[in-house]
């Protein structure tokens, strides 16, 4: 009977000591949290989407507009009507960084799944010209950000 009872004990100390193990693993932080969005999507027409990625996102200055390009991706050849189209924000971001979605009308019925670049260049009238240091172009799976260009000295 002793026996019996020092061989559980001894099995129950060796298995406690396999969840110790788990347990500092397991004590890993955890990544920082995304901030979260002040703002909300769009309402978008029928048939558009956001694209699927973007690798390069710039703003330039043309007179007094802002113009905004985009190199990106979308899921499958022939989208069409590529745009951008800024969130609704209830207040300024305290930042400065507007969110842009980058948005493309999809090929009606079935198209070729692979993978393919397209590039959106826009002026954004009505851009608020007081508040705004740089756009976050928003995709499905990334988002790119681009500051505004310094002011030229004497202006």
């Amino acid at each position: 009977m002793r026996t019996l009872l020092i061989a559980a004990l001894l099995t129950g100390g060796v298995a406690l000591s396999g969840c110790e193990g788990s347990k500092s693993e397991a004590a890993a932080p955890a990544p920082a949290a995304k901030p979260k969005s002040l703002a909300r999507p769009a309402q978008m027409y029928a048939g558009q989407e956001q694209i699927l990625s973007v690798s390069k996102g710039e703003l330039e200055m043309d007179g007094g507009k802002l113009i905004l390009k985009v190199e990106g991706a979308t899921p499958a050849a022939g989208y069409t009507d590529a745009a951008f189209l800024p969130r609704i924000y209830a207040a300024q971001p305290k930042d400065g960084i507007y969110e842009v979605d980058v948005i493309a009308t999809r090929p009606e019925g079935a198209a070729a799944q692979a993978v393919t670049p397209i590039e959106v260049e826009r002026a954004w009238a009505g851009y608020p010209k007081d508040r705004l240091k740089g756009v976050k172009f928003m995709a499905k799976t990334n988002e790119v950000v681009a500051m505004l260009p310094a002011a030229p000295a004497g202006s």
